[in-house]
């Protein structure tokens, strides 16, 4: 039995890891209390799956929806002229990172013994909670933006799930989805703590790559915060048990377009929101966004925007290096070159995070 608490972030009530609820009583949102365990000899001897490192993930061995995703390349690369790591995170079964907190979420979900679920995406996430909710055998129904992705919205449906379109932006998507789940179990990648269960084993693999240590900066796209939390938790994880002795800068990237996070940051009062080719994180009013400050904070880390023709320029610029990858993925390349120079001799970590085929590129 897996020992642990889900707990709320305002309330402080304790609840536990089987409960079936997605936010406390309260209303506020949850985190999860769990003690990580690295056996780091019997991890060796393991699948190179996300689930190599089972001691650090609360879902039990019996409830395993998984395709065998993750522990994804690691590769030395330099882009316009800087040495870094390339961590090659869009190839997963969905062409996306989000497939490592759908595998936990939905065998969480599987254990429980929920069969419907509801979820909102612009795309990504929607395509992974999709795919591994088919597999589950789990129905599933996903809301999603009018003008989000075709390629996304077909996979979405491909996969066998009933997908909604609504017209408007991000947020009355997210605010129709919260209605649903007054009544349906919530397969949240924002609200629900255990997709970041999953999402932080990026920090596990990236750890085992180095030789179990930790680079100094890892460079992520932010959104919803799901891969800068996943980060978070993760390397905190590593160093709660022993395994690392500090924490990488977290250094996060969103489109200027939709920059929330940077803009509290920055003290930008009044902002304007508008549309951006980084579709996947042009999210208005991420329910993480204190946690997510609180994040970048507790690593001396730091948030970057980066503009449309900067991320434009960027997916060129992969393109040529060979690297074919979407919009939201390309914007930390966007911002890469007024990335901190001091922080350039650094050990770099930069996480590409979705597949150039699940987007179209009739905006180049």
């Amino acid at each position: 039995m897996m020992h642990g608490n889900l707990v709320c972030t305002q309330c402080t009530n304790h609840f536990s890891l089987t409960d079936k609820i997605w936010k406390c009583h309260c209303g506020a949102l949850l985190d999860i209390e769990f003690n990580a365990e690295f056996p780091i000899d019997e991890i060796a001897k393991r699948s190179t799956s996300i689930w190599r490192y089972k001691e650090a993930i609360p879902v039990p061995d019996s409830h395993i929806i998984s395709f065998s995703e993750g522990f994804t390349s690691l590769e030395d690369a330099f882009l316009y002229n800087i040495p870094l790591l390339i961590k090659h995170d869009y190839l997963f079964p969905t062409s996306s990172f989000k497939d490592r907190g759908a595998s936990v979420l939905i065998s969480k979900i599987s254990e429980m013994g929920i069969n419907v679920i509801v979820e909102d995406s612009s795309g990504n996430a929607g395509t992974s909670i999709a795919a591994y909710a088919a597999k589950a055998g789990i129905r599933c129904r996903i809301i999603a933006p009018s003008n989000s992705s075709k390629s996304k919205q077909n996979q979405i449906i491909t996969y066998g799930a009933e997908l909604e379109l609504l017209k408007g932006d991000r947020e009355k998507v997210a605010t129709e989805a919260l209605k649903e789940a007054e009544n349906t179990y919530y397969a949240s990648h924002s609200w629900n703590p255990f997709f970041f269960q999953g999402t932080k084993t990026i920090a596990f693999e990236i750890s085992e790559q180095m030789g179990w240590k930790a680079p100094d900066s890892i460079i992520v796209p932010l959104g919803n915060g799901t891969l800068v939390l996943g980060v978070y938790l993760g390397f905190k994880d590593l160093q709660k048990a022993g395994i690392i002795t500090r924490l990488p800068r977290i250094i996060a990237v969103q489109a200027s377009e939709c920059a929330p996070v940077y803009n509290a940051i920055e003290h930008i009062k009044n902002p304007e929101y508008n549309k951006s080719i980084a579709e996947g994180i042009s999210v208005q009013n991420p329910v993480r966004k204190d946690q997510i400050i609180e994040a970048i904070g507790a690593t001396e880390g730091c948030v970057y925007a980066a503009s449309d023709n900067e991320i434009n320029m960027a997916l060129k610029h992969l393109y040529s290096k060979g690297y074919y990858v979407e919009p939201t993925s390309a914007v930390v390349v966007g911002a890469l070159r007024r990335i901190n120079p001091k922080m350039r001799g650094d050990t770099s970590v930069l996480v590409l995070t979705g597949h150039g085929l699940k987007h179209s590129f009739s905006q180049l």
